[in-house]
């Protein structure tokens, strides 16, 4: 039996000159990966012994943290103080962007405080998302996340394995020709999802919900610690912006992203470990490959 699909091709062939040829889609470009080789800016000076970390993050939650198990491990004292707070952009300055959320099928996560402040916004707005919305993010943790507001095994929720925007693209690029993507991100963020998408035509706009503002830090003495940890440019900012004398002294600096270290090179400050980087894949393994060679 002649199969329909069969049928109608011949039946068109016969009555019409050969069907036209699909239209080329454009060639998903990846943007250049970036070459600079970071291990080149941690310090070659020998490393000295430490015994006090100030860690620019607010203390981990509960009694399970990586830094808890790495302190007990080491004798190491870590203090933890956010160098940065996050605050929410009102939903009346939002509107100012001219977003209708229920036009856009893809939302784009890349943090917790992303999906806080997108579930604030429709709150505010008093918007209900369709079931039929696809929820994409950079990891597990951060899809997972969507718990807190959602009931997640009724969603269409996409998330990648290794926890970078890489797989994130990917991921992007399989749903781009039915989606319409809304990226939700800081005023002041990374340029590396949305230079993507704007490379490859992809249909999407930025939704800006929320901001980062440096944190009053005056009641620490730097001069205490033997380390600082930052985790973002915003950081280093915030650092000026309360110390604007700021001398880096003997005070270890250690790092997480490239982001950071560019405003920490930018700067003209010394790095003494970077995460993530093949043998340091995270803060806690750079920080305790540290403490292990300085003694």
């Amino acid at each position: 039996m002649t199969s329909p699909v069969k049928s109608a091709t011949s039946f068109y062939n016969k009555q019409h000159a050969a069907p036209p040829p699909p239209v080329a889609k454009p060639q998903i470009i990846l943007p250049p990966k970036n070459e600079t080789n970071y291990e080149q800016y941690i310090s070659k000076q020998p490393k000295t012994k430490i015994k006090n970390i100030l860690v620019a993050q607010p203390k981990p939650e509960g009694p399970k943290s990586p830094y808890f198990d790495l302190e007990a491990r080491t004798k190491v004292k870590f203090t933890y103080k956010p160098f940065i707070t996050v605050e929410g952009v009102p939903g009346k300055e939002f509107r100012k962007q001219r977003i209708t959320l229920n036009d856009y099928s893809g939302i784009i996560f890349t943090s917790r405080n992303s999906i806080d402040h997108f579930f604030r916004i429709c709150e505010e707005l008093r918007v209900k998302m369709s079931q039929e919305t696809k929820f994409f993010c950079t990891s597990e943790a951060i899809a997972l996340y969507l718990q807190k507001y959602t009931q997640y095994r009724k969603r269409k929720v996409f998330f990648g394995d290794a926890n970078n925007n890489k797989e994130l693209r990917t991921l992007l690029v399989k749903h781009r020709d039915a989606t319409r993507f809304l990226y939700i991100c800081a005023e002041t963020r990374k340029d590396e999802i949305p230079a993507f998408m704007a490379l490859n035509n992809f249909n999407y706009a930025e939704g800006v919900m929320f901001r980062t503002v440096p944190n009053s830090i005056k009641d620490i003495d730097l001069t205490k610690f033997d380390m600082l940890v930052l985790f973002s440019p915003t950081g280093i900012h915030s650092l000026y912006h309360n110390y604007p004398n700021f001398k880096q002294g003997s005070l270890k600096i250690g790092a997480y992203g490239k982001t950071t270290v560019d405003a920490i090179i930018a700067k003209k400050l010394e790095l003494h470990l970077m995460a993530p980087l093949p043998n340091t894949p995270t803060i806690i393994t750079a920080i305790e490959k540290y403490i292990k060679e300085a003694k």
